[in-house]
């Protein structure tokens, strides 16, 4: 098919999954995109990571149309996406969520309903911050250790063994330990929703310091060259910065 239009004319439900707020809308909004199909009994469902305030306005011009728009950001990469084992997050029109769980449930094993347009993303954007601090955690813990002569592995044997484990530390640390930065989530892809985490928070008047400083350094670090590596490369950023 040539065009999201084609799709669009021939298929009931659609799923996209696109860089960001742009993309989603140039798929939609654009020239033979599916916003020009007459086809009524159409649903969207959106997997991007985009924020709550695109992800609504995306809705009601979809809506304008008869277009029902469900939002369905995923936690998990490609290895978990491959055996059906995601965890979707799910919010918009629960009729369509409804009547498609069947499809979803073939994506995802757990499936959080969230309500109103806007939830899911709001959660993803707050899941993908958790993803974020844990990275840097991990590197500033692996590098404070090696600057005091200890072997990181028993860091991580320690760390693991307590209530602060993560999957994160029971698995990708050690991967950061040994220089393997196989990316599933590239560091571009999570600067890239870094920065809606930032804007998200100036739409909605709060302060997220962290986040802020986070910025700065996966920018610095994508700077040095980094960004098509794994998230878990943000170490050697800090490896650099430290002449570990």
């Amino acid at each position: 098919m040539d065009s999201p239009k084609t799709v669009a004319e021939n298929v009931e439900l659609i799923i996209i999954i696109v860089k960001d707020a742009a993309a989603v809308k140039e798929i939609s909004f654009g020239e033979k995109g599916i916003l020009e199909s007459k086809n009524k009994k159409l649903v969207i469902a959106d997997m991007s990571t985009i924020d709550s305030v695109e992800s609504k306005k995306i809705a009601e011009r979809f809506q304008k149309k008869g277009i029902q728009k469900l939002e369905i950001p995923v936690m998990g990469g490609p290895n978990v996406a491959i055996t059906g084992k995601l965890v979707m997050m799910v919010s918009g029109p629960k009729t369509s969520f409804d009547y498609y769980k069947t499809v979803f449930d073939k994506i995802a094993n757990k499936i959080f309903f969230l309500g109103e347009q806007g939830t899911a993303n709001s959660i993803k954007l707050a899941m993908n911050l958790q993803i974020t601090m844990l990275a840097l955690s991990l590197s500033e813990g692996i590098t404070l250790v090696k600057k005091s002569k200890v072997d990181p592995n028993i860091f991580l044997q320690v760390l693991n063994s307590t209530y602060f484990k993560t999957g994160m530390s029971e698995n990708k640390a050690f991967k950061m330990i040994n220089g393997d930065y196989n990316a599933t989530f590239t560091m571009a892809n999570l600067k890239k929703d870094i920065t809606t985490m930032t804007n998200t928070a100036k739409e909605l008047g709060i302060q997220l310091p962290m986040i802020n400083k986070a910025e700065e350094i996966y920018e610095n670090a994508i700077n040095e060259g980094l960004g098509n590596l794994d998230y878990t490369a943000i170490i050697e950023y800090i490896k650099k910065i430290n002449k570990v």
